[in-house]
């Protein structure tokens, strides 16, 4: 899943409003995050395949480090204990570390049976991935309520907070449709693992930075704006 990830993180937002986007889409994209620096040092491993799925051509043979629920939780609680520790704002934690743990859950509905409990346990999924329709129906669906919940919290407040976040929303979706609709990748390190860490750089800050200049709906009633 890549679209729900990202819905989940707009949505945090009418939950723990003070909370920065950035930290609030970097919860539950983590896994993610993680998952192609595991695959350079070799913890974890993917192959190209296509036809594994329908909706994707990788293979994923092991990342029980990153994606299993075991590890889900262990990094929700230290990303969750980072954020506590120097902000001290709970609804941010709980939100963090729900998104961070929400990865698994979504991951789980869309995966083969490759997702495991714990390192070494049976593999789950219910394989949505096998479903083109069903999964766009339902990615699709969770973004827009995402976002919808988002602009229902926020409102720009310069040409930052609007266009920022109107080409943010637009590079998501290119690259989701795009992705989908491409050729087969032919090299996990080079098509997939470092692109998947440059992109963690540029769109983890670039929420952040968006975010920065929207302000929060309750904030200008309360001022009377």
């Amino acid at each position: 899943m890549f679209l729900g990830h990202f819905a989940v993180g707009f949505a945090s937002k009418r939950f723990a409003p003070r909370t920065n986007m950035g930290a609030l889409i970097a919860a539950p994209m983590l896994l993610d995050m993680l998952w192609p620096v595991f695959l350079l040092t070799g913890w974890e491993r993917a192959r190209i395949d296509p036809g594994n799925t329908r909706f994707t051509p990788l293979d994923l043979e092991y990342f029980p480090w990153s994606h299993s629920l075991l590890m889900s939780v262990v990094w929700a609680s230290a990303f969750s204990f980072f954020y506590y520790v120097t902000t001290r704002y709970r609804p941010g934690t709980v939100a963090i570390w729900i998104g961070v743990v929400s990865h698994w859950l979504l991951d789980w509905i869309t995966h083969r049976p490759d997702m495991q409990l714990y390192p070494g346990s049976r593999r789950f999924g219910l394989g949505l991935w096998n479903h083109v329709g069903a999964t766009l129906a339902v990615e699709l669906t969770m973004f827009v309520v995402g976002v919808w919940l988002y602009v229902g919290v926020t409102r720009a407040r310069d040409r930052v907070g609007r266009y920022g976040f109107l080409a943010y929303i637009v590079l998501l979706l290119v690259l989701y449709v795009g992705d989908r609709f491409s050729t087969p990748p032919t090299s996990v390190r080079q098509d997939i693992a470092w692109p998947g860490i440059v992109a963690e750089f540029v769109l983890i800050p670039w929420a952040w930075w968006f975010d920065d200049h929207r302000d929060l709906r309750s904030e200008i009633g309360e001022a009377g704006i």
